[in-house]
């Protein structure tokens, strides 16, 4: 069983202050040259409530899971909180424990809630294909990590009525 210690050294760096003006957001892994993942996020349906990146063990089994129980289970799990910055581009940066493959969800939680809201969150992940009215699938989250930083872009998407979540038309 995974003490209290190692849940804090799981969780650590995923809570972060909003640096200066066109700086990077998150931890300093892309500073230090990785392992780690920066995501420019695009189409963003406006500037409220905040940012969330949660990084998954590149497996089915493990993708979208609570991370109580990854945590519980040994298995690896961080997440990235940040208030949408007032304007100007947004990059995130999160660390991994070393190269390889993970699963990336990204969110815009509009309402500050910390709870996904169906009706007015927006979510994404690297592959930028559309959502639709389907729960996300593992393939749509992958992301191959290098021994240095790799760069994806995020397209937010939203619900759009009965066709389910898609990126903004002018975003």
């Amino acid at each position: 069983m995974i003490g209290r210690l190692g849940v804090m050294l799981a969780l650590a760096g995923t809570v972060a202050a909003l640096p200066a003006s066109g700086e990077t957001l998150g931890d300093s892994a892309c500073r230090n040259g990785g392992p780690a993942i920066r995501v420019d996020v695009a189409g963003l349906k406006d500037r409220s409530g905040g940012l969330k990146l949660e990084l998954y063990p590149a497996a089915e089994a493990d993708f979208l899971k609570d991370d109580r129980d990854l945590i519980k289970q040994g298995k690896f799990f961080r997440r990235l909180r940040v208030a949408t910055p007032p304007a100007g581009p947004i990059s995130l940066c999160i660390g991994v424990p070393q190269p390889g493959r993970y699963a990336l969800l990204f969110t815009h939680d509009r309402d500050g809630r910390n709870k996904f809201n169906f009706w007015a969150d927006g979510a994404g992940f690297p592959s930028n294909t559309k959502l639709g009215r389907s729960k996300p699938t593992l393939a749509q989250a992958l992301i191959e990590v290098p021994h240095g930083v790799v760069t994806t872009e995020i397209r937010v998407q939203y619900l759009h009525g009965l066709g389910g979540f898609a990126p903004l038309k002018n975003g």
